[in-house]
């Protein structure tokens, strides 16, 4: 750990230093061989999707730099804060490309290098514009996971340069932003559930082509079949495309075995089996309320705050908010109160009847639901319905 943590810091330090050229005369005289690169995606949450930066070539001057749009760091002060405020600044970093191929091959990510087919005068426009975005006052953007990230911010800089224009396949597969998300998820159930969770009803819109290339494998897809137009002339927006393959493989295991589903309903059966028990011996198990209904106030707490005053996109039009808020919380020492003094709650009448419509309208509902959120949502009902059976009790009285 410490020896990838000193690596990660020469990256930085030697990226820090590796100024160009800016003289354009010069340039032009040069050899040189812009291309687009993708990462494979990795374990970690953040890097899930991959990634893509710009490889800049001098054969000429013997340099070979990568522009990486998606630099940041978990030690900038308040950074969980600002990440779910959707205020997360990200800085682009000039590194040694030799250094940046390192680091994905340490976590055996296959590196995809695809070389655009521009002219001289275009590479060197793109090198001086490449150069002035590295420049301190510069350097730093608010990052937009899904309008503005490392890979719509390559797109947008390349073809900001282009004396022509590039025109992407328009026929794709029709999808959403989540759509896109589960196709890199897949087998991280955990981190689907809970990206899900935060997710609202304007991440299942179908997107166009281009809104679809924040993702960098769609980035890598569209680029491969684009066409590049200039006055009359119509070439491949690709020269050429390679792939570095990592030699070294990880074995990856989820670190806790039991997927969010099976775990949901276990939960369901351990709510029907306190209700059941709370029915014989005629009193309430408020210990069960208070794990149960904190965790779901607990969680709306999340999901309220991101609702409210997150600015990232999507999560102000979540209908999870119907199910997760802080209500639940803010009522339990008032549900405990009169659960240890044997009275009833009007709270359980009300919340039989407010989840089972929930349950109801959840498939009419514009937006799609975690398969993880039905059992969730029945161990609430039954948790509430239990009480209800018990003040028809006998023992209750």
């Amino acid at each position: 750990m410490r020896i990838k943590t000193l690596l990660l810091w020469l990256v930085f330090v030697v990226g820090m230093c590796g100024k160009l050229p800016v003289h354009a005369s010069e340039l032009m005289q040069d050899s040189i061989r812009i291309s687009l690169v993708t990462c494979a995606p990795g374990y970690e949450i953040y890097a899930l999707f991959g990634h893509t930066a710009i490889r800049y070539e001098n054969y000429t001057r013997r340099q070979d730099l990568v522009f990486n749009y998606g630099m940041f760091s978990f030690n900038t002060p308040n950074f969980v804060m600002r990440f779910l405020m959707g205020k997360t600044d990200y800085q682009l970093g000039v590194v040694p490309y030799s250094h940046f191929e390192m680091e994905y091959a340490m976590r055996g990510s296959d590196v995809y290098q695809q070389v655009l087919n521009l002219t001289q005068e275009e590479k060197v426009r793109l090198v001086m514009l490449l150069d002035e975005n590295y420049h301190p006052s510069n350097r730093t953007y608010r990052y937009n996971y899904f309008y503005d990230n490392c890979t719509t911010r390559a797109r947008d800089k390349i073809e900001e340069c282009l004396n022509g224009s590039v025109s992407y396949p328009e026929d794709v597969p029709s999808c959403s932003f989540r759509d896109i998300i589960h196709e890199f998820t897949a087998g991280n159930e955990w981190s689907e559930l809970g990206i899900d969770l935060c997710l609202g009803a304007e991440a299942d819109v179908p997107l166009d082509y281009r809104k679809q290339q924040f993702a960098p494998f769609k980035m890598l897809s569209s680029a491969r079949k684009a066409t590049l137009s200039r006055s009359e002339s119509v070439t491949s927006y690709i020269e050429s495309e390679h792939v570095r393959k990592a030699e070294v493989i990880r074995d990856h295991s989820e670190g806790f075995p039991l997927s969010p589903l099976a775990c949901a309903i276990i939960l369901l059966g351990i709510t029907l089996t306190v209700a059941v028990w709370s029915y014989k011996v005629g009193r309430v198990c408020w210990l069960w309320d208070v794990l149960l209904y904190g965790l779901q106030g607990l969680g709306g707490c999340i999901i309220a705050f991101l609702f409210f005053f997150s600015v990232h996109p999507t999560v102000g039009s979540n209908w999870m908010l119907a199910l997760f808020n802080p209500l639940p919380l803010c009522y339990l020492p008032m549900m405990v109160y009169k659960a240890v003094k044997r009275k009833k709650d009007f709270y359980h009448v009300l919340n039989v009847v407010y989840l089972t419509l929930f349950i109801i309208a959840m498939p009419f509902i514009p937006q799609y639901f975690n398969a993880t959120v039905l059992p969730l949502a029945l161990s609430l009902l039954v948790c509430s319905a239990g009480h209800l059976f018990l003040y028809r009790s006998k023992r209750f009285k």
